[in-house]
């Protein structure tokens, strides 16, 4: 039986639980986060098979795109995802992935390119249960008046992640002690 290869992943921002399935990333979300639980039980019924911890050349290959993105020396991604979720949850994936490095989309314009305008509910929801964060970038939906809102990773996460975006202190020293002084 195939089983989904997990292996934890410490980030400047935070730790990842980075896993693989057969040829593609299917999981590359923060460790600690809240509904930690429901995201691996949905990846595993939905591939049919549980976790084991090791490595795969495709966690290898998106730990260091990541590490590159970390200190500003990449933007896009080219790992083999592997989007485990309802066909809408699926869409609203499919929309985030097409959002450029840099910007940001309000959750009121992610509904409209996805669904009815009733449904910002369901669209927020459906980016909060995103399984693989950054490289599915639900970090750049924010809030109608510019506000950060819920991020699995937390909202000092979210901030940080846009503003390395933004090419604010890509330097990691300088993000840190930008956001300290934010903090402060």
């Amino acid at each position: 039986m195939r089983r989904i290869i997990i292996r934890p992943f410490s980030t400047p921002f935070g730790e990842l639980l980075v896993g693989s399935y057969e040829q593609a990333l299917c999981l590359c979300d923060w460790r600690y986060r809240r509904m930690r639980t429901t995201i691996d039980g949905r990846i595993q019924r939905g591939l049919g098979t549980s976790f084991v911890e090791g490595t795969s050349p495709v966690i290898e290959t998106a730990m260091e795109q990541l590490e590159a993105y970390f200190t500003g020396a990449r933007k896009d991604f080219d790992i083999p995802v592997r989007m485990v979720g309802t066909e809408f949850q699926l869409r609203v994936w499919d929309a985030l992935v097409a959002l450029p490095y840099g910007s940001t989309l309000s959750y009121a314009a992610l509904t409209e390119r996805v669904a009815e305008r009733t449904a910002i509910r369901a669209v927020a929801s459906a980016n909060g249960a995103n399984a693989i964060s950054i490289i599915v970038p639900c970090h750049r939906v924010i809030g109608s008046s510019g506000e950060l809102m819920g991020y699995a990773g937390g909202i000092p996460t979210k901030r940080s992640l846009l503003r390395l975006e933004a090419g604010i202190g890509a330097d990691r020293a300088d993000l840190f002690s930008a956001l300290n002084e934010e903090a402060q």
